[in-house]
């Protein structure tokens, strides 16, 4: 099916008025984490409980979202990747695609939300932010399925060093009845393992860890209300359990990493429907806008 919708991805700024973007120092400070919160995300791997978003910004949201998870809208052809469910079982049904930020105003300006902005550069040491994708993941009531045992970088690897960050923002409350995050906290520590299949056996990832790391792993839910965010690090061990609720987990990721990542790829191929690019060569284009530049919101200015 050929796109009729406009590709957002040609635009690396704001295009609708769903946030402001600051002007000023003092402007930017408003969206400061605390030093706590940094200290927090260095020891345990993770920060939670950060707003993100306002109830009217997660309406729109949800408009946009309704739409594009139809397989018949217009932009679909845009997704870098879209499974109507990517588990094998219609009883436990994961809706998650990739490349929503080049199809609607409100998913494509997420990207540039000041709060994820600021953050996103101090818990990666202050350093310049560069998107690499976004996800969609959705747990319709009552028969949602798993999100497995995994680490996100253990995907990333054709991209290094590791210096990556994700965020996940829920657009509804996040509950461990409807299937929140869970993290094992100080799995960050414990080195890159090998990947599950995402949406198959919620435990595959226990066939790969030590006896020491099985002692270790004690997860903690995430529960947040809808509009907050939790970060975490490339190596944070994450996953999260079914919903048998009644209320739906609706829920978009962004990926980052510091500016100066290069592709390690071997056959330069980094996301399906865009061109590659080369083993060694820096990730930048159209595809991987720079969302922030370091002297924009810099506290010693």
């Amino acid at each position: 099916m050929e796109t009729t919708v406009k590709d957002l991805s040609a635009y690396h700024q704001l295009v609708s008025d769903l946030f402001r973007w600051p002007a000023t120092t003092a402007e930017w400070d408003q969206y400061r984490l605390t030093k706590e919160q940094v200290e927090f995300f260095k020891e345990y791997g993770y920060v939670s409980n950060i707003r993100l978003l306002h109830e009217w910004q997660i309406e729109r949201l949800h408009e946009e979202l309704s739409a594009i998870t139809d397989p018949a809208h217009p932009g679909n052809d845009l997704f870098y990747q879209f499974y109507s469910n990517e588990s094998s079982d219609p009883n436990a049904v994961l809706f998650h695609a990739l490349g929503a930020w080049r199809i609607t105003p409100g998913f494509h300006d997420i990207l540039w939300n000041p709060a994820f902005v600021m953050a996103a550069s101090q818990l990666l040491n202050d350093q310049p932010v560069r998107f690499w994708h976004d996800q969609l993941f959705c747990k319709p009531a009552l028969h949602g399925g798993v999100v497995a045992w995994h680490q996100d970088y253990s995907y990333w690897t054709r991209t290094i060093p590791m210096q990556h960050l994700t965020c996940w923002t829920g657009l509804d409350d996040a509950t461990t009845e409807n299937g929140c995050l869970y993290y094992v906290p100080y799995s960050h520590r414990w080195g890159l393992l090998d990947k599950p299949e995402l949406a198959g056996n919620m435990e595959g990832l226990m066939d790969y860890l030590t006896d020491e790391q099985k002692a270790q792993f004690k997860p903690v839910p995430i529960e947040l209300k809808k509009g907050y965010g939790t970060f975490h690090h490339p190596l944070m061990v994450h996953g999260s359990y079914a919903n048998r609720s009644p209320h739906s987990r609706r829920a978009f990721v962004l990926n980052v990493f510091a500016d100066g990542t290069v592709s390690n790829a071997d056959n330069g191929e980094l996301l399906p429907k865009t061109p590659g690019i080369a083993k060694g060569e820096k990730m930048q284009g159209q595809f991987y806008p720079l969302l922030s530049d370091l002297h924009i919101h810099s506290s010693t200015l």
